[in-house]
């Protein structure tokens, strides 16, 4: 888990990272690698159609229902634009894990996190046990 030079690595066509390799071998750090980025990529359109929807977008209707529908669907915007702005923040922590070589295991016990998981949510830090007890854990505090 130390930090590497990065190297190319040429993923086979239609590989996906499988239990039966080394954990975090150079394809699979890879693999999640291209995945968050094409994820980033989709957010970067996604928040642009925002922009553009925010900019096309008149606050200012004859009919007032109009205008309170305007608002909000504008507030609706701005909150999905904030969330992808996040979600955006922590696609660039996980691929900073992927370059520091800490990438894939539990920020909490330090062991690897499920390949299924982190297919399902790359930017996953924690297993999912270390994930249930962290809610609980926020759950109890609340209560």
């Amino acid at each position: 888990m130390t930090k590497t030079a990065r190297k190319t690595v040429k993923l086979p066509k239609g590989y996906t990272p499988s239990e039966d390799e080394k954990f975090m071998n150079p394809k699979q750090r890879e693999f999640f690698r291209q995945k968050l980025l094409a994820w980033k990529a989709d957010i970067v359109e996604e928040t642009r159609n925002t922009v553009e929807f925010l900019k096309g977008e008149s606050v200012s209707h004859p009919d007032p229902a109009d205008t309170a529908t305007a608002n909000a669907n504008r507030q609706l915007e701005l909150r999905t634009k904030d969330r992808l702005r996040k979600l955006s923040s922590q696609i660039d922590k996980a691929l900073a894990r992927i370059e520091a070589g800490t990438y894939g295991f539990c920020e909490e016990t330090g062991d690897p996190i499920n390949l299924k998981r982190l297919d399902a949510r790359p930017i996953a830090k924690k297993s999912i046990e270390a994930q249930v007890m962290h809610e609980r854990g926020e759950r109890l505090q609340a209560g």
